[in-house]
Order: structure tokens, then C-alpha cells, then sequence
């Protein structure tokens, strides 16, 4: 039975910038993927379907067709390209503080390979591997999972300069020992939504059609599985609409069987369980991002916009100790890099030049800050064999509240 969504009403997306003809096209091509697959699996489709097909259709989805998803930090428009920009492209000291830490793992672990998962730009992978440079660990390989055809691209053209020692794998490792880096990755991983009926049942969200062919939100009673996996992490609140990140802890369990020894660290936005399933974030977590513009309508604009969702810590922990890894450390990503070194790093540019100086702190600052970036994205480190603390997780650590 498919009950029409009456407990979350889609946002209405406002000053959204108007599609060129071109990625008008491209999108009404995607809508009519997903309306196809809706029909062909009976007129319903899981949340956690429907995002997979509008983020990674072949030649279609967000991630697989040919867009610019990534702003360039140092971009002077007033608008720059693409939809968002990440923490590498605000400043070349981010990477440069990743690969301090990175530096750590290999150095412990006797291993020269990092192993990045969706490398955007490439801008954290040139930073982290001039640093390791700097640092001595100039025989690092660098390996790079990207599931964008575009994106693997411009990768290979920043990433030139180092010649060989950079790989792009087209599937996961069997064994891995080394350092792991994944920023903003479990974000974009596709999930599902539920929502507590009144009587207390738990109902997954999906997508349907109206009569006249729109997208539209519709409950079906859960799976006795996602049932399971949603009451174990909440009580029942009627009308409480939320995501649950299956794939992630998916994700994270297989790394318990291919990463031999060394740590990976997940940088994310997102919450400790209690936070995540607050009484009062009773609408849930995601989010779209469409040319700098975020809003909660995934049904705009699909193939042309991000799909994200807020990444529960307290389940991607639990899925690493039961796949047998350790958790390292949590903490807030100003407190990491802090922690793993950046300020040292910014006491070494000039302060006597004024300009450039300014223009070094300005997006450091937005890293660090509890309004922007510093409390929001979060820093998760798991792995195997590590038997000395890691320096970004040396003051502040949370792991009590996960």
C-alpha cells in the first residue's frame, strides 16, 4: 500500500538561477530516466533508488554526466562555477594539514600509498602529495576511486606533474595498507528515508507520480530490516521525518575487510546519533545544492543538482568496530586541523604582506569558524594496526559522544 507523504511537504526552492537550454535538456532526459524507473518498479520507487539513479546514471546522473560540480576557490566572479565548494578549494592549507596527519599513518604504518575516495577537483590530492614531498615522503603512490568520467578528467590534467606515481582504480582495493582520505563522500552516498507513522510505525518515503507525471513523495510501511534499523536508533515520533545511511555503514563494513593496516579519515558534516535524531530536527537532513544555491527540493533540476544528506557518526563508528577496525578518533574539523598542525602552517606566510596575507586567513578562517565550517564538518578515523594516537585527535576528541 502507498500512501501519499502528508508529514513533509516539498520545499518551495527559491531564486534558484534559470537552466540554460542546454542543461534544460540534459535534465527533462534525466526526469525521464527516473519516471521510467518508477514505472518499471510499479509505480514506487525507495528514496534511496531514486537518489542513486538522479546522482549516478550513466551519462545521466549528477555524478556520471558531464558537469561542472565543483567551484574553484580562487575563482574572481561573483558567482563562480559549479554547485559548491569544498574545503581544498578554499585553501591550499587544508591539504597541506591533511597530509600532516596522513604523514603520521604512513610514517606508523611503514607504508607509502594514500588511497582517496571521489577527488573532486584534485586539489586535495596535489596539496597532500607536495606536502608528503615536503615531508620527505616523496615516493608516495596515489590511488583515486572517482565514479565521475568528468571529474577523473581534470583530475589527470592537475595531477600530471607527478607522473605515475598517481593511479585511478576502477573498484575497490582487495588489500590496502596506508592512509585513506574521504571528504565529503558519505554525504553523497544515496539513502533512506523513513518516517514514523502515527501509529507508530515506521513507513519508508519513496517517490511516485502524480497525474500529472510530477515527482511526489509517497509512504509505504518499512521493510521488517529498515523497520529494525530505525527503531534501534530512536524512539517513535509520529510525524518525524529522517534519513538512515545503510550504504555508508555498508561501505564502511567492507573497509574492515580490505584495509590490511593503516587509517582512514572521513570528513563530513553531520552529528553524533543523539544530535542526528534531536526531537526538534523532525524534518530530516537533506539537502540540495544547485549553482550555490542550497535548498530541500531534490525533485529540481534533476542530473544538474547535489543530493546530500547529514552523515550519523554514531553509525559509521558502530559499523567499523563490528567490522573489526578501530575507531581512532572524533572530533570537530577545527579541532582536527588545528590539532594535526594548520596554524603552524599559517605562522610560516609573511605577515608583512598585507594582501596576501588577508587572502590566506580569510578562507582559513571559514574552516575553522563554528558559524561556517569548523563545528558543522566533523573528522572520523578508523583503521587497523595504529598503535600510536594520532596528532588530530590530541585535544578534543569525542569519542565519548559518539
Amino acid at each position: 500500500m502507498t500512501t501519499p507523504s502528508s508529514t513533509m511537504q516539498r520545499p518551495a526552492p527559491a531564486n534558484l538561477p534559470p537552466l540554460s537550454p542546454a542543461a534544460q535538456q540534459h535534465s527533462d532526459a534525466t526526469a525521464a530516466h527516473l519516471r521510467a524507473a518508477i514505472i518499471a518498479n510499479g509505480g514506487w520507487l525507495p528514496f534511496d533508488h531514486w537518489m542513486a539513479e538522479a546522482l549516478y546514471a550513466p551519462g545521466l546522473g549528477y555524478y556520471a554526466a558531464g558537469n561542472v560540480k565543483l567551484a574553484d576557490g580562487d575563482d574572481d566572479a561573483k558567482t563562480p562555477a559549479g554547485d559548491f565548494v569544498t574545503a581544498p578549494q578554499l585553501t591550499p592549507l587544508f591539504a597541506r594539514t591533511i597530509a600532516r596527519q596522513a604523514a603520521q599513518v604512513l610514517r606508523q604504518t611503514q607504508t607509502q600509498a594514500v588511497l582517496e575516495f571521489g577527488a573532486g577537483t584534485g586539489a586535495l590530492a596535489e596539496g597532500v602529495l607536495r606536502e608528503l614531498d615536503a615531508l620527505g615522503l616523496n615516493q608516495t603512490q596515489y590511488l583515486i576511486l572517482e565514479v565521475s568520467a568528468d571529474l577523473r578528467a581534470r583530475q589527470a590534467e592537475r595531477l600530471a606533474p607527478f607522473g605515475s606515481r598517481v593511479q585511478w582504480l576502477d573498484a575497490l582495493p582487495n588489500t590496502f595498507a596506508g592512509c585513506v582520505l574521504a571528504n565529503e563522500v558519505l554525504d553523497a552516498m544515496p539513502v533512506s528515508l523513513f518516517c514514523w507513522g502515527e501509529d507508530g510505525a515506521v513507513l519508508e518515503r519513496g517517490v511516485s507520480l502524480d497525474a500529472d507525471q510530477h515527482f511526489a513523495w509517497a509512504d509505504r510501511p518499512a521493510a521488517p530490516a529498515l523497520a529494525a534499523a530505525v527503531a534501534a536508533r530512536m524512539p517513535a515520533l509520529p510525524g518525524y521525518v529522517s534519513e538512515i545511511n545503510l550504504q555508508g555503514e555498508a561501505w564502511i563494513a567492507a573497509m574492515g575487510a580490505w584495509l590490511e593496516r593503516g587509517a582512514a579519515l572521513l570528513i563530513d558534516y553531520g552529528f553524533p546519533r543523539s544530535e542526528y535524531y534531536h526531537p526538534q530536527r523532525a524534518g530530516g537532513t537533506l539537502m540540495c545544492h544547485l549553482r550555490h544555491h542550497a535548498h530541500g527540493d531534490p525533485f529540481t533540476a534533476p542530473g544538474l543538482q547535489d543530493i546530500t544528506a547529514h552523515v550519523d557518526f554514531t553509525a559509521m563508528a558502530d559499523a567499523a568496530l563490528e567490522a573489526g577496525l578501530q575507531v581512532l578518533g572524533y572530533t570537530s574539523q577545527a579541532r582536527f586541523l588545528m590539532n594535526a598542525g594548520l596554524m603552524d602552517l599559517l605562522a610560516q606566510l609573511d605577515p608583512s604582506d598585507a594582501q596576501q596575507y588577508a587572502q590566506a586567513v580569510a578562507p582559513v578562517q571559514k574552516l575553522l569558524s563554528e558559524a561556517e565550517m569548523g563545528e558543522l564538518f566533523k573528522v572520523l578515523a578508523v583503521g587497523r594496526g595504529m598503535t600510536e594516537p594520532l596528532a588530530g585527535f590530541a585535544r578534543g576528541d569525542r569519542l565519548g559522544k559518539l
